[in-house]
């Protein structure tokens, strides 16, 4: 068995006195490991840091096993991130949240996706909503997709200003309003794609995210929201003023 892809690194785990496991989101093969000779030497180790992106050729005697890559650098952007506090827990949240992805489970969307916020990542105005609207394409590439195109109660389709914690769909102003203190706020940026996001909208935004991923994603796994999120938030927050 053997193929040649595009992966952004995800994390690299000692293996042995020289050699790495390589988690590796590619292209067109899902999340996927396997051992990298030499993985942990100095020639290798600054290519295999996360956020990186490779040109992996993975080879082995039968598909389910673990198997070898080869790697070679494609875009050696790491040493960026540490521009920004932002920047470094975004990375380590994005990629901490690709790992709930099932192994060699295609999904070309998420990688195009995580490729353009990688490269904004440093930029706290462009990536704030960027990375909301991940959250919530993850949450639907795993099968929890939240239908925000109409009111659950009424059927239309304008002033969505809420989204019903139990049913993970819209809910008009007029129909939510008697149960505001109830409901998530849905921002306007996650109904119009033309919408600038205000602070407020990716507070917001994020409140939404979060819950849906703890209830559907993360406590049935006996998992929690990690603290590079909440800490990837507040650095948001010390960059944009207006998201505190």
């Amino acid at each position: 068995m053997q193929w040649t892809d595009e992966g952004i690194v995800l994390g690299v785990k000692r293996h042995g006195e020289a050699n790495a496991i390589l988690d590796l989101m590619t292209r067109e093969h899902g999340r996927h490991l396997g051992m990298v000779r030499g993985g942990s030497g100095s020639r290798l180790k600054p290519v295999l840091q996360p956020g990186n992106t490779v040109s992996a050729t993975w080879r082995a005697r039968l598909d389910e096993h673990l198997g070898n890559y080869t790697v070679e650098a494609v875009n050696l952007r790491a040493a960026t991130f540490f521009s920004a506090s932002h920047a470094i827990y975004g990375l380590t949240h994005l990629t901490a949240l690709m790992r709930l992805l099932p192994e060699r489970d295609p999904h070309e969307g998420l990688y195009e996706i995580l490729d353009a916020m990688l490269a904004r990542l440093d930029d706290a105005e462009a990536i704030a909503p960027m990375v909301v609207r991940f959250e919530l394409q993850l949450l639907s590439e795993l099968g929890f997709g939240l239908d925000l195109e109409q009111c659950v109660a009424t059927g239309t389709t304008a002033e969505l200003d809420f989204v019903s914690p139990k049913s993970g769909r819209a809910v008009s102003r007029t129909a939510g309003a008697p149960y505001a203190d109830r409901m998530l706020r849905l921002p306007v940026f996650l109904r119009e794609d033309e919408a600038l996001a205000s602070g407020r909208d990716i507070a917001d935004g994020f409140a939404l995210t979060g819950f849906f991923l703890t209830r559907y994603v993360l406590e049935p796994r006996g998992l929690m929201l990690t603290d590079e999120r909440a800490h990837f938030i507040a650095a948001l927050a010390r960059a944009l003023p207006s998201l505190a």
